[in-house]
């Protein structure tokens, strides 16, 4: 069993759910040191809420609700993402967009087209579909090579939780050929106890390079991880005009 599956199955556990299913999250946790300290926090904050009064609902929080559901359907089926391809200093790119802002940025690492759009789809929830780069994708991307920098106003995280928001647009604030530990950005949004959630959250940026994750290091200013590998982060700073310490 995967982190990723005992976090999607917490709160089933903490409520009814199948013997088999307990015993598969604890045998993980007994074993998962990192899943144990989520866990530890998730079921603090649990208890936190439960001791909050119930709240009074006001006479038409059925209908905002069903309304809500209603604007988002409506929303992923009218704006779907155009997935395309692009050729830039590092290599290809596979580019996903919503209208005229970047959604999706990943670097190809020889996956069929259809594997590409199956994960696009699943990380941003919405359907995904191909195009062609339009005029200005190309020079967004080419301006972002010569700068790297990105224009607000031409990305797109809107899909995401505000806490990944939050994390990403401080890790936009970083400068380039700079780094930054995952503890600062947790504190640059309030949040200086979520390190490790910090750094899940840029495990799984759907905007590499353009919100940069590469710039993201460990406490003691060693890279740790990247999705696309160690060396690939490295290339990056080191184009951005930093050189990686030595440890």
């Amino acid at each position: 069993m995967r982190c990723r599956d005992v976090q999607e199955l917490w709160d089933e556990v903490r409520a009814d759910c199948r013997e088999s299913v307990k015993e598969a999250v604890d045998i993980h946790l007994r074993a998962c040191h990192h899943c144990q300290e989520l866990y530890e926090e998730f079921e603090g904050v649990a208890y936190c809420l439960s001791c909050l009064p119930k709240p009074e609902p006001s006479c038409d929080l059925t209908k905002r609700v069903v309304e809500h559901i209603a604007t988002i359907r409506v929303r992923e089926r009218s704006t779907p993402v155009v997935l395309t391809s692009a050729q830039t200093p590092i290599g290809r790119l596979y580019v996903g967009f919503k209208e005229a802002r970047i959604a999706y940025v990943g670097i190809d690492t020889g996956e069929d087209f259809e594997h590409v759009r199956t994960r696009v789809e699943s990380r941003l929830r919405r359907p995904v579909v191909a195009g062609d780069a339009p005029a200005w994708l190309s020079s967004t991307l080419e301006q972002f090579f010569n700068t790297w920098h990105v224009d607000d106003q031409m990305v797109d995280i809107e899909d995401l939780t505000p806490f990944e928001q939050a994390a990403l647009r401080a890790a936009a604030r970083i400068p380039p050929g700079e780094v930054r530990s995952y503890s600062w950005v947790a504190s640059q949004i309030g949040r200086p106890r979520a390190a490790r959630a910090v750094g899940q959250v840029m495990a799984r940026n759907p905007l590499p390079l353009l919100f940069p994750c590469h710039r993201v290091v460990d406490a003691q200013g060693a890279l740790h991880n990247y999705g696309y590998g160690i060396e690939m982060k490295a290339r990056l700073l080191k184009m951005e005009g930093y050189t990686a310490r030595k440890l």
